[in-house]
């Protein structure tokens, strides 16, 4: 169905028509078939209509495809660290300096670390990484 904006030629009001196609609107308006909804006059005008344009989103953009699947990679990453490694919250740099030094063979951890944090455990010859984490949807 198209939206037509149609104005009555005797009152000057205006309201909107819903048709087939543009040629159903003309021939029904030639026909007389259409009427002001305010004073019932057949003398009615097609007026300039907005376009009404659908775009459906089936075209993905290079970029956004390449978005999308790092998002994805990331999540997997993020699920791999969640089941493998143990979470220490603010206590990353404590644990991975005491995994490090009593060599511990315990199960690897992550957390949150502040650069100032990563760069000391670096300078101490701790190897640590940052990753990326999205949050899960609700």
């Amino acid at each position: 169905m198209i939206v037509f904006n149609l104005q009555c030629s005797d009152c000057s009001h205006s309201f909107e028509g819903w048709f087939g196609s543009s040629k159903s609107c003309e021939t029904q308006i030639k026909k007389k078939l259409v009427q002001c909804v305010s004073c019932g006059s057949s003398n009615i005008t097609k007026e300039l209509s907005s376009p009404n344009v659908s775009v459906k989103k089936t075209n993905v953009t290079p970029n956004e495809k390449a978005l999308r699947d790092f998002r994805n990679k990331v999540k997997e990453v993020n699920k791999f660290v969640k089941q493998n490694f143990e979470f220490v919250g603010d206590q990353f740099a404590y644990e991975a300096r005491k995994i490090h030094y009593s060599k511990s063979n315990k199960k690897p951890v992550y957390g949150n670390a502040t650069k100032e944090e990563v760069t000391d455990l670096s300078d101490e010859g701790i190897e640590v990484t940052s990753i990326p984490w999205i949050k899960e949807d609700n």
